[in-house]
């Protein structure tokens, strides 16, 4: 499962040939939140308040780069990475 960026603990993932919707993986500790890309909501899982809203807001600005990446991993190429919070 390559990782597409870390920052201030938080390992964002995705696996390959995952199934839809589009959405990556938050991991913050020992805690897991599958994302959606385009409505940015959690469908599964749950992390800590704030480690929540560094991950939202940085998937804000990512969005198109996160897509690019899904397209990427579903069809088993090189995901590539994405720049993390400043």
């Amino acid at each position: 499962m390559p990782i597409i960026c870390t920052f201030y603990g938080v390992v964002i993932r995705m696996f390959w040939r995952d199934h839809n919707p589009p959405h990556f993986h938050a991991f913050y500790g020992g805690d897991e939140a599958v994302i959606e890309i385009h409505t940015l909501k959690v469908v599964k899982g749950n992390l800590p308040r704030r480690a929540l809203i560094m991950v939202l807001e940085w998937a804000q600005d990512h969005r198109e780069e996160l897509s690019e990446d899904w397209t990427l991993c579903s069809t088993k190429q090189p995901t590539k990475t994405i720049a993390p919070l400043p």
